[in-house]
């Protein structure tokens, strides 16, 4: 979708943090896409990543649609350098109403008994314990905020096998415990969702899929379409944003359809009959 232009200023004057907040290569990245967002929507936006120039990149797009933003650089995947940039995120906005857990990466792909150990651990400690890490160290700015909401970024991986021994694994359990901080938290305020991407163009993906898995991917969605950063930073906004104010626990695919078809139908498609 095209990039937004008109804002409301639905979020002025609440605080987020977003992680994986820069965007690799050209084009634009999920993360930065949210952060922007929250920021049109008068957001004062800390913007967490492991690349100061990319997140830089980032924080020039929400100056330039007039939102506030910070860089805060470190390893979201080690808990103390996680607390760290938490604090320092912290120590800026002033307090916490929004906290988007965006980061994730694609590894260890192919069968169990020959996958690295080392890459299975990482897969795991970057998408599934990154989101640990930020919900712990930030889970009581949450308390006191205005606006109460966890919004993790997952994968249609995480609801449908595909052959991978970590990723797709690493992306249920983000899922799982979205409704278990929904659970644990709904008493006090809190809100967590979680939002499912599932054939999407941003910079990742256009470094490393050639051109024919791109047609097949549009070829299976009943949309007919790929989807992009945009049209997941729509969601994450929405389900952080008070509109969303009843909803919780929630695993939204962003998909075109992909999840919701079966395999002959998809089968059919691909071949274009």
């Amino acid at each position: 979708m095209p990039r937004p232009t008109q804002f409301h200023d639905r979020l002025r004057g609440w605080r987020a943090i977003v992680t994986g907040a820069g965007s690799l290569g050209d084009g634009v990245g999920t993360g930065q896409a949210i952060a922007a967002l929250l920021a049109g929507e008068g957001a004062k936006v800390a913007l967490l990543d492991l690349d100061a120039e990319r997140a830089a990149t980032t924080l020039a797009l929400v100056q330039e649609l007039g939102g506030e933003g910070l860089v805060v650089t470190g390893n979201v995947a080690d808990p103390a350098d996680a607390a760290r940039m938490t604090g320092e995120a912290l120590a800026w906005l002033g307090g916490l109403d929004v906290l988007v857990n965006n980061i994730g990466i694609g590894a260890a792909a192919g069968q169990l008994h020959t996958a690295a150990e080392a890459d299975i651990e990482r897969v795991m400690a970057v998408n599934l314990g990154t989101v640990i890490n930020m919900c712990r160290h930030a889970i009581p700015a949450l308390l006191e905020g205005q606006g109460k909401a966890i919004v993790n970024i997952s994968s249609v991986a995480g609801m449908r096998a595909h052959g991978n021994t970590a990723y797709g694994p690493s992306k249920a359990a983000v899922i799982q415990l979205t409704a278990e901080l929904a659970v644990m938290y709904g008493r006090d305020g809190i809100r967590a969702n979680c939002v499912s991407p599932g054939h999407i163009v941003t910079p990742m993906v256009e470094a490393h899929l050639h051109d024919e898995g791109r047609r097949l991917r549009s070829a299976i969605a009943p949309l007919g379409a790929e989807g992009d950063a945009w049209d997941i930073a729509q969601a994450a906004l929405f389900l952080a944003g008070p509109e969303s104010r009843f909803i919780t626990g929630v695993n939204l695919p962003v998909d075109g359809g992909v999840t919701r078809i079966g395999p002959l139908a998809a089968y059919d498609m691909a071949r274009g009959d």
